[in-house]
């Protein structure tokens, strides 16, 4: 028995390595799979690095633009306050202007008594800066007796 004993064992042990063998060969199959999910890995790690590199170069560039027409608009914006405040001065002079022509076209026309040498015909909805200009206009071709305009 002893003999049979002896060959229940080796049998037992050679299943054993067979199991053992056979596991191994699953165990080769799966590390060869993870190794290759690794290099995958590294190729998608390494595509990530270069799109994260480029975001940030492209921040970075953006960040730049940012400043510089940030700098260009703030300098536009000096210079359209200033032309504003320029046109606003050329607006209250002209305004000025406007006035000081009326009353001299009010002064110059002539009083009731006075023989008018053409009456103008206006219609009566002229509107007054119509009326201002036409009177500007014939008060300008007015000429004083020492031969400037009156």
């Amino acid at each position: 028995m002893s003999h049979s004993l002896g060959i229940a064992i080796e049998s037992l042990v050679a299943v054993l390595l067979m199991l053992t063998i056979g596991y191994c060969m699953l165990l080769n199959n799966r590390l060869k799979r993870l190794k290759a999910d690794e290099h995958s890995l590294k190729a998608t790690i390494g595509e990530l690095i270069t799109a994260t590199e480029i975001a940030e170069r492209a921040i970075g560039g953006l960040k730049h633009t940012v400043r510089d027409v940030n700098e260009h608009l703030g300098s536009q914006l000096t210079a359209a306050t200033q032309m504003s405040a320029h046109l606003k001065n050329q607006l209250a002079e002209g305004d000025g202007i406007i006035r000081r022509l009326s009353k001299i076209a009010t002064a110059a026309r002539p009083s009731a008594h006075e023989a008018a040498p053409e009456p103008v015909a206006m219609a009566p909805n002229v509107s007054s800066a119509k009326a201002v200009a036409a009177a500007a206009q014939a008060f300008s071709e007015r000429r004083r007796t020492n031969g400037l305009a009156a």
